[in-house]
């Protein structure tokens, strides 16, 4: 991502609409599972500024990491002690370390060049039981400007977000498309871009007008309470997916009754893990 985004996020992310509703979205998928939940340990993969991992402190104890410097400089004093820079490709944690992982807007990104590691360390620092939430931009036809500025890889469709996580031996429990009663908005300025000059300087997250910015967080709270009462949408500008790690814990099974003899164990340990 070119640096004078890291900034803009850093100005802004705490007041813009589109922020706010995207962690009006993330709450709606994670309280029904977290909420008065004690001692959870969650990861923000790919932290940027560190907004998000701010909010999800509601949950438990965040850890942020990100690989780019000018986030490290950013985020630093948001998250004292709670940073590591690293990358989402080679996770700087033990196996088994978080009960949540998320990665918002990060596996779609340049320095990605493959999901499929960066999927595989997020499931092996997982616990057993523990969830994973990603968001990732839909529909390559939407690329645009922005796109350019925070180095898009790629965008992707609904199927294609599910599939890459089944291939990484995750259980999706809910796969949504986001961002989607103002979906003709920013589809619409995406297409008529391509009819005006590009100035190269130009940001998709400028802070709006007060008014505006609160009149557009409207459409994004129906969102939430629709996906917070089980819903999907079928299109959208971002997909968000929540899906479970697969890996269960160990349990003792006991062995079938018959005559034992001495040194025979009395029961055999299964391991129900992937």
């Amino acid at each position: 991502m070119e640096k004078s985004e890291y900034t803009t996020m850093a100005a802004v992310e705490l007041r813009h609409w589109w922020y706010g509703g995207m962690r009006a979205i993330t709450a709606a998928l994670l309280d029904p599972l977290y909420t008065g939940r004690q001692g959870l340990r969650i990861l923000d993969a790919g932290c940027g500024t560190g907004g998000d991992a701010l909010f999800l402190r509601r949950y438990g104890e965040v850890v942020g990491l990100d690989y780019a410097a000018e986030a490290a400089e950013l985020v630093a004093g948001r998250l004292p002690g709670r940073f590591t820079r690293g990358s989402v490709l080679a996770l700087p944690f033990a196996d088994d370390s978080f009960d949540l992982v998320t990665s918002f807007d990060v596996l779609y990104h340049r320095a990605v060049p493959d999901e499929a590691p960066a999927l595989a360390e997020a499931r092996r620092v997982l616990r057993p039981g523990g969830r994973l939430l990603i968001r990732l931009p839909a529909y390559e036809w939407l690329r645009s400007r922005h796109d350019r500025h925070v180095h898009t890889r790629r965008r992707y469709t609904a199927s294609e977000v599910r599939s890459l996580l089944e291939s990484a031996g995750f259980f999706v429990e809910r796969c949504s498309y986001v961002l989607s009663l103002l979906f003709p908005l920013p589809a619409t300025a995406r297409l008529l871009e391509r009819l005006t000059p590009d100035r190269g300087d130009e940001s998709a997250m400028e802070m709006p007008a007060r008014p505006l910015n609160a009149v557009l967080r409207a459409p994004m709270a129906v969102e939430a309470a629709w996906l917070s009462l089980g819903g999907s949408l079928p299109f959208g500008l971002s997909i968000m997916c929540l899906a479970h790690s697969g890996k269960l814990a160990r349990v003792m099974v006991p062995a079938p009754r018959r005559q034992t003899h001495p040194g025979d164990p009395a029961g055999t340990e299964l391991s129900l893990r992937r």
